[in-house]
C-alpha cells in the first residue's frame, strides 16, 4: 500500500527543510486533530514527536559529506551499451520514460502498472525519489516486494534529481544504482554511476547527471543558486568515451536529464545545455531532449537558449506528482506548443492534472514517441525520421486529434 497521498505531496516545495520535515513524517504517522489548520498540525505534531530525530537527520543529512562522486570507467564499465533487445540489427526497441514518478503514491502505483503493461524494454526514471530519496522511499519505490517500479527486461536506469541529494546522495549511489541493472553484451551488469549512454546503429540516448550538482550547502545555496552544472568527469567521459564531439558520427541524439534545459512556466537550467554546445563543437544539428523536475507534461517547437543546442523540449515530470496546472509566463519565449490543461481531480482548494509517462520505439531511423497517460490514452504521438548521411531530424505529429492545449498567443 502506497505510503504517501496527493495531500501530503500537492503544495511540496522545493525546500529541503519541508522535504526533510515530511520524509519524518512518513516514517512517524500521527494522529489528525481537525481543530488546527492542516500546515500548523502537520508542523505541530511532528515537531513534538520527532523534533530531535529530525534534527539529527537534517544536521547529518544537510551538513555532512556529499557522498562520493561516480563516474566512469568504473569496475570496468565504460557506461556505454547496446540499445537492443535480443543483440539482432533492425529489431524495434521500446522504453518507457518516468520522471518525478518516486512519491509511492496511488498515482505512481497507477502510472507503474501501465508501464508494465506495455513491458518495454527498458524502463528509465529521470529523478526524484520523494520525499529526500532516503532509503526507506528508494526501498518502498523500486526495490521491496510491493514496489511498482518495472523492471525492462533489457535494461532499467535511473538519473538523481534534486531531491536525491537533499539527503546528500548517499541511498541513490548505495541503494538505487545497485539496484539498476543494463544488458552489457551476454550479461546484466549494474548501473555504475548516475549517467549512461545507450546505443545503436541510428541513434544515442545519453543521460546526463544534473542532480549531483543542485543542492548548494543550506544557507549559501539562497546567495549562490546551483546551476546543476556537469561534473569534469563526465564532462570527460562525453568527451573522451562517448565522443559526442565526433563530426563523422550522424547518428540522431536524444538527451535525458532531470532538470530543464529552458522553461515556459519556471527557471531553466542553461548550464549543462551549454556545456553540451561547447563538446559538441561545430556540430551543430537538432536533437531531441527529455526532462523532469516540473510536475507537468510540455512539449515545445524547435528552440535554442544562451548558447546551448537547438533542441525540441520534452518535460515529462507528470510520473507520479500531482501535476501542476499553473498557465505559462514565457510561453512564446521557449516556443511553447502543447500543455496538458485537464483537471483529473481536486484536491482540497487546488485542481491537479493528470499523471502518465513517455513510451518511445525505436525502428531502425525512426523514434515514435506516444504520450500517454494515467488512463493509458495516447495525448500526443510525434515521429522523429533520422537522415543518417547528415544527422537531421524531421518531425511529424500522428495524433489526429491531441488531448493536449495547444498555446495560442494572447
Amino acid at each position: 500500500m502506497p505510503r504517501n497521498s496527493s495531500e501530503d505531496l500537492v503544495k511540496l516545495s522545493h525546500s529541503p527543510l519541508e522535504n526533510h520535515i515530511k520524509s519524518e513524517q512518513a516514517k512517524t504517522p500521527t494522529p489528525q486533530k481537525p481543530s488546527l489548520p492542516t500546515t500548523t498540525r502537520e508542523l505541530r505534531e511532528f515537531l513534538w514527536r520527532n523534533f530531535f530525530g529530525f534534527i539529527y537527520h537534517y544536521v547529518k543529512s544537510r551538513f555532512g559529506p556529499r557522498h562520493p562522486y561516480q563516474a566512469y570507467p568504473r569496475n570496468g564499465d565504460d557506461g556505454i551499451y547496446p540499445l537492443t533487445p535480443t543483440g539482432l540489427e533492425g529489431v524495434p526497441v521500446r522504453l518507457g520514460l518516468l520522471s518525478d514518478w518516486a512519491s509511492d503514491t496511488t498515482e505512481s502505483d497507477l502510472v507503474g502498472s501501465l508501464v508494465r503493461g506495455h513491458a518495454p524494454d527498458y524502463s528509465i526514471h529521470l529523478g526524484d525519489v520523494y520525499f529526500v530519496g532516503t532509503p526507506q522511499e528508494v526501498a518502498d519505490n523500486f526495490t521491496v516486494p510491493h514496489a511498482s517500479w518495472f523492471y525492462g527486461a533489457s535494461g532499467s536506469l535511473a538519473l538523481s534529481g534534486n531531491h536525491e541529494m537533499y539527503s546528500n546522495g548517499s541511498a541513490f549511489f548505495k541503494n538505487l544504482l545497485p539496484a539498476m541493472r543494463v544488458r552489457k553484451g551476454a550479461t546484466m551488469v549494474e548501473q555504475q554511476a548516475g549517467f549512461f549512454c545507450l546505443e545503436n546503429k541510428y541513434w544515442r540516448i545519453i543521460g546526463l547527471d544534473t542532480g549531483y550538482t543542485s543542492v548548494g550547502r543550506p544557507g549559501l545555496e539562497y546567495f549562490f543558486p546551483p546551476d546543476s552544472h556537469l561534473r569534469p568527469e563526465q564532462v570527460d567521459w562525453l568527451t573522451q568515451i562517448v565522443r559526442l564531439g565526433d563530426p563523422a558520427d550522424k547518428r540522431g541524439l536524444i538527451f535525458l536529464s532531470h532538470h530543464p534545459y529552458f522553461s515556459a512556466f519556471r527557471r531553466n537550467f542553461t548550464r549543462p545545455a551549454q556545456q553540451l554546445r561547447e563538446i559538441m563543437g561545430t556540430t551543430d544539428r537538432p536533437l531531441v531532449w527529455f526532462w523532469g523536475h516540473e510536475h507537468r507534461l510540455t512539449i515545445y517547437d524547435r528552440t535554442r537558449v544562451e548558447e546551448g543546442p537547438e533542441v525540441w523540449g520534452r518535460g515529462i515530470g507528470h510520473g507520479g506528482m500531482p501535476v501542476d496546472l499553473g498557465e505559462p509566463r514565457y510561453a512564446e519565449k521557449y516556443l511553447l506548443r502543447y500543455y496538458d490543461r485537464r483537471i483529473r481531480t481536486r484536491i482540497g482548494r487546488i485542481s491537479v492534472g493528470h499523471n502518465g509517462f513517455a513510451l518511445l520505439t525505436l525502428e531502425g531511423p525512426v523514434l515514435k514517441t506516444e504520450y500517454r497517460d494515467d488512463r493509458d490514452t495516447i495525448v500526443l504521438e510525434e515521429h522523429w525520421t533520422l537522415n543518417p548521411a547528415t544527422g537531421e531530424l524531421t518531425r511529424e505529429e500522428f495524433s489526429k486529434e491531441t488531448l493536449l492545449a495547444r498555446y495560442q498567443k494572447p
